[in-house]
């Protein structure tokens, strides 16, 4: 879909960068050097050769096409991409791989492997779209995993079987979460929160100042907690023709169940042991043997591979700045996936980390597409708990831009929340998956009081200040009544403005019903008018494709802001010394932190510790500006 040229080499390179650059391109060139090719396996058990994109199965053979999902689906190319083009696979890449599989006349059958995904319920319904046309092209569909979690089951319940793997375990205990409540924490410090939110219902500052939730917060996450309950329920129970009481009965059973308990509830059909896999599959379509297809997804590696076998390649591709200039007709796809912050964006680096949304940088990307002829319309995709309120109105206006001559239309994938649904709304049509949370129209506003923290660490703090309001935001008091009323003023003026912009994006919605920091599920929100369309990120660009006249195959869709060569990432890298901590902007994590760090992430998991730590780079705002649009995203899931 994307069409690249070979771009010209990264040009004004330090010396210690060309050194460090060529250090990596011998030390890549070395890992993949080409004796690490090989036939496809299972995880040591050589699967059947079909030489991947083979059509000419012999007799008795059964052509089945596999996929093999491990780790969190990049929503975007990474700036570790090569040529343009991630070194991870993408939402998208898998996605087009289910339309490639429905498309194959020759594929009967399509595997889904597992490998310790962790896909969140929006990736697992936009998957399931695909894999709804997977089988309406008649094709049978298998989901095959070590073990099944709610996230997995729901993704089983869109395919025609469920397959465990011997020795595996299936968990549905339902939907747990925990919210962590700081303020007797902080007072033991001697912190004193010092907030304040327009609209009851926000919470985002609840953590902080309260040592338990609110009523209306209680109420309001009570109401997603139940809407997100429900609809996990609703899909597991369809896909596996099960009632509410035979359901209920399986969650009895499979807080932790056997593979043959998990058969006998109905939440799975068959347990096999991977080498296994092939003959269990063929059995199925009455065949002698399976030809696995490898090809439908992209393989990053075989390409690193390739360029592996030479290492002056790998180093000049290295140097590459990626070709993102249109070809043709194109939709741009820009991505608001992070906090909203000031300045520009981090998409946390070659070492991981949570991503943030700068507006310096998507104001670039804007100007790009709203000056680029070959651009026919724009797709705003929203991945966002918020951020700046000054940054979020930034982005709006560019967007705006845009809008005078292009269409632009909104998907939102896990979240659009407070600055991210701000954003949302510049487009002219919002498309949602059913889980994905939207609203949190609020504002809240604050600092962290440390004058009792320093008593007690024995710091002697002298503040001086010149001017009527220098001292505001000094580190030692919370907020006089009047420095109060004056932030509240300020606040209700941000307020008003975001309820303006949604009010003008979204014809007819009910305020009293829809903000106030309210949250809601996707499928919730079509009926309040906060959005148009259930539909994931392929949905809205065939809509839109449609909308524009481009027939199918005849246009590119590319992602902004473009993907930085990895050059541009050592580059940036060089500007100090130890890496950049992923949950706290502007810390080392060189030693004891840097440790800490690793063991919290470790404890956490991967998905809670990129919520947690989003969540506090949007708060982190609070040290530039005193009004942000954040949403709760510290809300653990499991």
């Amino acid at each position: 879909m994307y069409a690249t040229t070979r771009p010209a080499p990264h040009a004004n390179l330090s010396p210690k960068a060309l050194g460090l650059f060529a250090g990596t391109a011998l030390a890549l060139a070395g890992l993949f050097a080409p004796t690490a090719l090989a036939r496809p396996t299972f995880d040591g058990h050589a699967a059947t050769d079909t030489k991947a994109a083979s059509t000419d199965a012999p007799a008795g053979t059964v052509r089945v096409g596999l996929i093999e999902l491990e780790g969190a689906l990049a929503e975007r190319p990474t700036s570790m991409g090569f040529g343009g083009h991630s070194s991870e696979t993408t939402l998208r890449d898998v996605l087009r791989a289910l339309n490639k599989a429905a498309g194959d006349d020759t594929l009967k059958s399509l595997v889904i492997r597992l490998k310790d995904a962790e896909l969140t319920m929006a990736n697992i319904e936009e998957l399931s779209a695909g894999i709804a046309q997977v089988r309406k092209a008649g094709k049978k569909v298998h989901l095959y995993a070590e073990g099944y979690n709610n996230a997995s089951l729901a993704l089983a319940s869109a395919c025609d079987e469920a397959i465990l793997q011997a020795g595996g375990e299936v968990s549905l205990p339902g939907i747990y979460m925990e919210e962590m409540f700081l303020a007797d924490t902080l007072k033991w410090i001697g912190v004193t929160p010092d907030f304040v939110q327009i609209g009851d219902y926000k919470g985002a500052s609840e953590m902080y100042a309260n040592s338990k939730p609110s009523k209306a917060w209680n109420d309001n996450i009570d109401a997603l907690l139940d809407a997100m309950y429900a609809q996990v329920r609703t899909k597991i129970r369809a896909g596996r023709h099960l009632t509410d009481a035979e359901l209920d009965k399986a969650m009895e059973k499979a807080w932790m169940a056997t593979g043959q308990q998990a058969m006998e509830v109905g939440l799975i059909d068959a347990v096999v042991d991977l080498p296994d896999l092939g003959d269990h599959v063929a059995k199925v379509h009455n065949a002698k043997d399976v030809s696995w297809d490898t090809s439908l997804l992209p393989d990053h590696k075989k390409k690193m591979e390739e360029m592996g076998s030479n290492p002056f390649a790998l180093f000049a591709q290295l140097m590459k700045k990626p070709d993102h200039a249109p070809k043709r007709d194109t939709i741009a796809v820009l991505h608001i996936d992070g906090a909203i912050v000031d300045g520009d964006s981090s998409d946390g680096g070659p070492f991981g980390g949570s991503s943030s949304v700068g507006s310096r940088t998507i104001r670039r990307a804007l100007a790009e597409i709203e000056d680029n002829n070959r651009i026919k319309g724009l797709i705003v995709r929203v991945n966002s708990p918020g951020g700046s309120a000054i940054a979020s109105e930034m982005i709006w206006q560019g967007v705006q831009r845009v809008a005078k001559n292009k269409p632009v239309w909104t998907s939102v994938g896990s979240m659009a929340a407070s600055g991210g649904y701000y954003i949302a709304v510049s487009g002219q049509k919002i498309y949602v998956n059913p889980s994905s949370i939207v609203g949190s129209i609020g504002v809240v506003g604050g600092k962290m009081a440390l004058g009792e923290a320093m008593k007690e660490l024995k710091i002697n703090v002298v503040p001086r200040a010149r001017g009527p309001r220098a001292a505001m935001f000094g580190s030692l008091t919370p907020w006089s009544t009047q420095e109060r009323a004056f932030v509240k003023q300020k606040m209700t003026e941000t307020y008003d403005l975001f309820t303006g912009r949604v009010t003008q994006g979204r014809p007819g919605i009910e305020l009293s019903k829809t903000a106030e920091g309210r949250l809601f599920v996707g499928a919730s929100a079509i009926d309040l008018k906060m959005a148009d369309k259930v539909g994931g990120i392929n949905t809205t660009i065939a809509d839109l494709a449609s909308s524009l006249s481009l027939d199918e195959g005849k246009f590119d869709v590319l992602d902004y802001p473009a993907p930085l060569s990895l050059a541009e990432v050592l580059e940036k890298a060089l500007g100090g010394f130890g890496v950049a901590s992923p949950a706290l902007p502007n810390v080392q994590t060189t030693g004891t932190i840097g440790e800490a760090v690793m063991v919290l992430r470790t404890l956490m998991g991967e998905q809670n510790f990129r919520a947690i730590s989003a969540s506090l780079q949007a708060m982190l705002q609070l040290r530039k500006e005193p009004v942000i649009l954040v949403s709760p995203s510290v809300l653990i899931f499991r």
